[in-house]
């Protein structure tokens, strides 16, 4: 391909915003006048599919491979965790000499080796975590103003969220505009809590209810910034040149509230059943606008055929020239043909989404099988979109081998699947990366799947507990901190908080979200222990001590041998009641002699 033909990708995909919550697929309320430009003149994809939640479809789209393959089944418990031999199309364009860069929401991993820079991005600015002001997000932040992971480090930047990202993402673009560029940006809006400017919020108060009025002005932001990036493309001369997308990650969040089935009681949806987590249309067919002037890839078209995010990473490779050979291969298949106007030979194929949640993935649970206008639901239910768009009508009976069929297909995919269900996706303690590292309540195992998610639970003093799976990368003495309030915190483990973190005379805050920001309880703790279970059946490491009233963290040393492991660390009060420890810090002291 011709050094004209390699074209730069402006990847934009926002974060729990619906089919439903744009002007142009028909939203009542909602004004988004900068998308609505883009979607006419675009290629639109009209039956494209993600995951029900967040980082399953961001594993998906990534590395075009169905995400329970890779690792990714949840967005906590340590499997929102892309796996280590994964390839991400960063990786593929980086290779290839693109620049690439991610601004805003990663959620695969924060720790090494998931992070961004160690998954095919040169740059990266990402809050922590699934959202900002959950676990592993810096403590305190709160949508404005916050500090960010800038290439891993931490660094304050003034502003809102969804500004920061585009932004960054423009400075970047700006840097890199005499080579090809890969650029994400990936705004954690419309994600709750919904905290936004009131001057974006207003217009909708009185039309809908406080919380969608908050909803949609997270979006009108977007579309602002959405505006701002292709004017500064074209102000560049960029925007011929530059395939620019629009998606989102899953079905709305915020938009529409359903009943105990999925359908519709108020919002808009676009006649779809189900939301976010549903495995009804409305929980993962989302918007795809794709436009790229200098490759014949615009004009205003809609493109019908049944499409994935699986199809991502080889469509983005196929019309950038690249062919990759390394990583497991792809699940999804370049569109390129039906972007170009070709569908003579397309195949009929089955694409299958599901929403696991769980510990271990379980068939059947929370899945779509797709096939043109079919949709097999749960094994069990089956819909006809072309006659019941609003998937009311169960006609799993009256088509016997259809059913069969979609389940056969299903079959398969479960096989393709569930490879590695039971193998660990651990995090590195020790080498290059990793000689400092912070484990957190966020990723700990359990057979509940119940994690501390958010800077609240932590607040509220959340009683569970789990392990970290954890590879040993290099042998040597070893510090742990246990900790129950992060280390960029000042409070005493054994304290609490009264008072507030963040200044609250801002309009912007959820007031139901108040309690992830403000106050604390004491938790009356004196002692602590540190396990450590090798995974080749090596005498395990079990310590105990007390914990110092008003010490900021129990601390421990020991002498760790290279491996993989499970590590436990508990607080417990004077009734020997434990929970984990919410945040332990790691520390290679001295490495061991070679």
């Amino acid at each position: 391909m011709s050094e004209q033909r390699r074209p730069n990708i402006v990847l934009v995909m926002t974060d729990d915003q619906g089919y439903g919550d744009l002007g142009c697929t028909g939203n009542p309320v909602l004004r988004t006048p900068n998308l609505d430009a883009f979607h006419a003149g675009s290629l639109r994809l009209r039956d494209y599919h993600v995951g029900p939640t967040c980082a399953p479809t961001r594993a998906g789209l990534l590395t075009g491979r169905y995400a329970n393959s890779t690792g990714v089944w949840h967005t906590i418990g340590g499997r929102s965790l892309l796996r280590q031999d994964e390839r991400t199309v960063a990786d593929c364009l980086r290779d290839a000499g693109w620049r690439t860069g991610i601004f805003g929401k990663w959620h695969l991993g924060d720790v090494s080796p998931y992070t961004p820079q160690e998954r095919g991005f040169d740059e990266a600015v990402v809050h922590g975590a699934g959202g900002i002001s959950q676990t592993n997000d810096h403590w305190g932040n709160d949508y404005f103003d916050d500090v960010y992971r800038d290439n891993g480090e931490m660094r304050r930047f003034e502003g809102y969220c969804t500004d920061v990202w585009f932004r960054e993402g423009l400075a970047f673009i700006e840097r890199n505009r005499e080579r090809p560029f890969f650029c994400m940006i990936t705004p954690n809006a419309p994600h709750s809590p919904w905290n936004v400017e009131t001057r974006y919020s207003e217009a909708y108060r009185g039309q809908v209810s406080e919380e969608r009025a908050r909803f949609y002005g997270m979006i009108a932001n977007i579309d602002e910034n959405f505006g701002g990036l292709r004017a500064r493309l074209a102000e560049l001369g960029l925007e011929e040149d530059t395939l620019l997308i629009f998606s989102t990650d899953n079905g709305s969040a915020g938009g529409v509230t359903v009943d105990e089935d999925g359908h519709l009681v108020d919002g808009y949806n676009a006649g779809m059943r189900g939301m976010k987590v549903w495995q009804y249309e409305g929980g993962h067919r989302v918007p795809f606008f794709l436009r790229w002037p200098a490759g014949g890839l615009a004009g205003g078209r809609d493109i019908d055929q049944l499409s994935s995010h699986v199809d991502v990473k080889a469509t983005l490779l196929d019309l950038c020239g690249v062919v990759d050979e390394a990583g497991p291969p792809v699940h999804g298949r370049s569109l390129r043909p039906l972007l170009e106007g070709d569908d003579r030979d397309w195949p009929e194929r089955s694409i299958v989404t599901d929403s696991q949640r769980l510990v271990r993935p379980r068939k059947w649970r929370h899945s779509a099988v797709m096939n043109g206008p079919w949709r097999l639901i749960d094994g069990q239910e089956l819909y006809n979109l072309a006659s019941d768009p609003g998937q009311r009508e169960n006609i799993a009976a009256q088509h016997p081998q259809r059913v069969a069929q979609l389940r056969a297909d299903y079959e398969q995919w479960w096989t393709l699947v569930s490879e590695q269900f039971e193998r660990d996706i651990p995090m590195a303690i020790g080498g290059p990366n990793a000689q400092q590292t912070l484990l957190t309540g966020h990723d700990w195992r359990n057979e509940d799947c119940d994690a501390i998610v958010s800077q609240g639970h932590v607040r509220r003093g959340h009683d569970a507990e789990g392990y970290f799976e954890v590879e040993i990368l290099e042998g040597g003495r070893y510090e742990f901190e246990l900790r129950r309030w992060p280390p960029e915190t000042q409070h005493a483990i054994d304290a609490g908080i009264e008072g507030d973190d963040v200044p609250w005379e801002r309009e912007w805050v959820e007031k139901r979200f108040y309690f992830w920001y403000t106050g604390g309880v004491a938790l009356p703790l004196t002692k602590a222990t540190l396990g450590i279970d090798y995974a080749d059946g090596r005498t395990p490491l079990d310590l105990a001590g007390e914990v110092e009233a008003g010490s900021r963290s129990a601390r421990f040393t020991a002498e760790l041998a290279p491996g993989a492991a499970h590590l436990r660390a508990r607080l417990l009060d004077d009734e020997d009641h434990a929970r984990g420890a919410y945040y332990v810090q790691v520390r290679l002291l001295e490495a061991a002699e070679a």
